[in-house]
Order: C-alpha cells, then sequence, then structure tokens
C-alpha cells in the first residue's frame, strides 16, 4: 500500500510474548520492544547505550506466526523485526483520547549476534501448543454450556475489539 511506512528494528523484547486468539479462533500475539542506540566512546573506549535514544514499540503478529513467536521467544531475547508502523487512537477509561504507534510484525526472528537459534519448520498448518490449549479451554467450555471465555470482552482474557484489531489484520 502506497504511503505506508515500513520499518526494521533491532532491539530486546521487554515482556513475554503474550499470545491470545480472536472469537473466530485467528491468533495475536503481542509484545514490546526496546531498540537503543549505541555510540562509541572514544574517551572510555568502549561502546555504550543511549539511553536518551531509546525506543519502546508495542508490536502484534497474527496467525501462525503469532503462535510461533509465543513458543520461540521469551522476555530479553533479541529480535529482528519488520512490519508496518500504525498509528491508532481511542479512549481511556477515564475518558481521555489517546493516540499510541504500534508495529504490525511483518517477519521476525531471533538476532544470531550473540546467540544461536535452531529452525524448526511448521509447515505453516501445524498447530502450536497456545493453539491447543485455546481448542481444549473452547471445548471444555462448550461442553459446560459457558461461552466462549475469549469472546466476553472481560480485560485479560481477550483483545479488546479495536485494541488489537478484528480477527482480520489490517493489510
Amino acid at each position: 500500500m502506497a504511503g505506508e511506512v515500513i520499518l526494521t528494528l533491532v532491539g530486546n523484547l521487554v515482556d513475554d510474548v503474550e499470545l491470545r486468539f480472536t472469537p473466530s479462533g485467528a491468533a495475536v500475539a503481542k509484545f514490546r520492544l526496546a531498540s537503543t542506540p549505541r555510540k562509541f566512546n572514544r574517551d572510555t573506549n568502549a561502546w555504550e547505550d543511549d539511553k536518551d535514544g531509546s525506543l519502546f514499540l508495542s508490536c502484534s503478529v497474527w496467525r501462525q506466526a503469532a503462535e510461533n513467536c509465543a513458543e520461540t521467544l521469551a522476555k530479553g531475547m533479541r529480535v529482528i523485526v519488520q512490519g508496518r508502523l500504525r498509528q491508532r487512537s481511542y479512549e481511556d477509561r477515564e475518558g481521555v483520547k489517546r493516540t499510541v504507534m504500534e508495529l504490525e510484525v511483518d517477519e521476525i526472528g531471533p538476532s544470531l549476534r550473540s546467540a544461536t537459534a535452531q529452525v524448526t519448520k511448521t509447515g505453516g498448518q501445524g498447530k502450536g501448543q497456545g493453539r491447543q490449549q485455546y481448542e481444549q479451554a473452547r471445548q471444555a467450555s462448550s461442553q459446560e454450556g459457558r461461552e466462549d471465555p475469549w469472546a466476553s470482552g472481560v480485560p485479560g482474557t481477550g483483545p479488546a475489539q479495536g485494541a488489537w484489531g478484528d480477527d482480520q489484520p489490517p493489510f
């Protein structure tokens, strides 16, 4: 799409990846990334973090990639992320209008600069552990005659409408 801002960032995960499912069953993962530029200090002959230049950015990734992220990545890991920068406005609980910038992730992977990784292909249709837990909870819920716990809209039980988008990504 014309006019989209595509970013490639390298940084560390601030939190563990949070995996949720929309009422229709689409996986969506959310995480925050901290990217801090480094500068070489000639006086100390060492690299130093530029604390004032740190960028903290909320990111979301959809479907199979979301499940793969949740199963693979953890807080503190260094990753390389590419996606589209999006601006979203909302009204908080106190009625204050807020605007946030978020990254809709297209590609993500671990940085191999100071780590190793073993890649396992999922085949694109594989069911990850998060998906299995979701399906088990959904079956148990329907067997007990209760509604889907992810669709309730109760904070902490699933993505809020508009907060993470609908079950379809906006791309």
